[in-house]
């Protein structure tokens, strides 16, 4: 609003000073920033962070595997964890042994997390590995990228105009600043007398 109404300053008045025309120029300019420049900027961080992001859906997807795993027996005293990949806080896992065997043939035993609510000897369950059958994380999907690469767009362009903006407020602050040491200086150069009687004649 502050931008807009520093537009108004261009109407002819005989008050307005040169201070004031400046201040309109500066609002105008932050004015086109802002509309033009943060949301091509955030376009451009968006698509970056999708083509990076796409990439590594990909990759991980390439590199890691999801495969059968055996419960062995549920380990006792072991904390029910939450799971970072739930979409609830309330969806938890539990910690169980396991056998699974890799996607290279190896067979595989230790300790896993399995989404099972109640777990038992045989039961069955999927767990991400690596080509070796190292436990991994869940690959990133498609849509999570997506959605993280629009939050990054949108949080450049954001950031773009909160710069301008706070670039645009530092410049009429100095020009406030300027304008008042000028009538600082013009009240010295006036002196005690101005007012009185006589005085400039």
């Amino acid at each position: 609003m502050r931008v807009i109404r520093g537009l108004w300053r261009w109407r002819r008045n005989p008050l307005r000073r040169a201070t004031d025309l400046a201040e309109a120029w500066v609002a105008l300019a932050a004015l086109l920033l802002i509309a033009v420049a943060a949301p091509v900027l955030g376009s451009l961080v968006g698509a970056a962070a999708e083509d990076a992001l796409q990439r590594s859906v990909r990759q991980q997807h390439h590199d890691r595997h999801l495969v059968t795993a055996t419960v062995v027996r549920k380990l006792g005293g072991s904390l029910v964890e939450p799971d970072p990949d739930a979409t609830s806080a309330h969806d938890t896992r539990s910690r169980v042994l396991a056998d699974w065997t890799a996607p290279d043939g190896t067979r595989q035993h230790g300790p896993v997390l399995t989404v099972l609510k109640s777990p038992h000897k045989g039961d069955h369950f999927g767990v991400w590995t690596d080509l070796h059958g190292t436990v991994t994380a869940r690959p990133l999907d498609s849509a999570t990228a997506t959605t993280h690469a629009v939050l990054a767009g949108f949080g450049a362009a954001l950031l773009t105009a909160g710069l301008v903006e706070g670039g645009r407020r530092m410049i009429v602050w100095r020009m406030v600043r300027r304008r008042y040491a000028r009538w600082d200086q013009a009240w010295d150069r006036a002196g005690p007398d101005w007012g009185k009687a006589g005085t400039g004649s």
